[in-house]
C-alpha cells in the first residue's frame, strides 16, 4: 500500500499547488518587480537513501550575492520582499512542486545539503535517509527561530555543525521511529499555527524543546532553510 500512500501525497500536493496558485503568482510578482534576477531559488540536497535533488524555494537574497550557505539574524543579502517571504514561509511553498515530483513528502526530516550529510554518522546517515525529506518536521517547529539564535553566535557554521545539526539528527531518529499518519497531521497543524505567531510543539516533543533550548541558550547559532 506504500504505492497508494504516495500516489495520495502527490495528488494533496497537486490539489494544494491549485489552491494556493494565487498567493504563488502574487509572490512571484513581487519578487519580480523589488529586484532583478530569477523568482526561484535552486539548490542541491540529499533526499531518500542519500540520491541528490534539486530543492526549489523562491528566491528571498539579491541575486549574485555571494556568501554563506547559511543566513543568520539580518542577513544584509536578503531584500525587503524576500524578508516578508521568510516571516510566514512563503518561500518553502515551491517545494510543494519537490513534492509533486516524489523527491519529498508534506512531513519529514529537513533536506540538508550534501556537504553536511557527508558529516553524519553512519547508522544516523541510514535512518534519516531511509524516509523522503519534507517541508516541515520537527525541528522546523523547535528551532522555528533558528536564524535568530544564529544571529547571535560567534561563529554561525561551527555552532550549525557541533550544535545545531546533530540536535535535528535527534529530532529526526525520533520522527523516523515514531511516525505515523496522526503524527504528520499534527506536524503540520503546529506548522500552520507558527506560522502565524502560535507557537506549540506536538506532544511527547514538547520535552525535546525544553532539553534543546536549554542547551544553545548562551550560544550563538544559522538557518540553513
Amino acid at each position: 500500500m506504500a504505492w497508494a500512500a504516495h500516489f495520495a501525497t502527490r495528488a494533496a500536493a497537486a490539489l494544494t499547488l491549485v489552491a494556493l496558485s494565487p498567493l504563488i503568482l502574487l509572490a512571484a510578482a513581487a519578487i519580480r518587480l523589488s529586484c532583478r534576477g530569477p523568482v526561484l531559488f535552486h539548490q542541491e540536497r540529499v533526499g531518500l537513501h542519500g540520491h541528490p535533488f534539486r530543492i526549489h524555494k523562491f528566491r528571498t537574497m539579491r541575486a549574485a550575492a555571494n556568501g554563506p550557505s547559511i543566513t543568520a539574524g539580518r542577513d544584509p543579502r536578503i531584500t525587503r520582499v524576500g524578508a516578508l517571504l521568510r516571516r510566514f514561509k512563503i518561500d518553502e511553498l515551491p517545494q510543494f512542486f519537490n513534492v509533486l515530483k516524489g523527491e519529498m513528502n508534506f512531513v519529514g526530516p529537513r533536506p540538508e545539503l550534501p556537504r553536511y550529510v557527508a558529516l553524519y554518522p553512519a547508522a544516523q546517515r541510514e535512518v534519516v535517509l531511509s524516509v523522503r525529506p519534507g517541508i516541515t518536521d520537527l525541528a522546523s517547529l523547535i528551532f522555528i527561530d533558528e536564524s535568530r539564535l544564529l544571529g547571535e553566535a560567534a561563529d554561525p557554521e561551527r555552532f550549525y555543525v557541533e550544535t545545531l545539526m546533530p540536535a535535528k539528527r535527534r529530532l529526526a531518529e525520533t520522527y523516523v521511529r515514531e511516525r505515523t499518519g496522526w503524527l504528520d497531521l499534527r506536524i503540520l497543524a503546529a506548522t500552520a499555527t507558527g506560522i502565524v505567531g502560535w507557537r506549540w510543539i506536538p506532544s511527547p516533543f514538547d520535552d525535546d524543546r525544553v532539553e534543546i533550548s536549554s542547551t544553545t541558550r548562551g550560544s550563538k547559532r544559522p538557518d540553513v532553510g
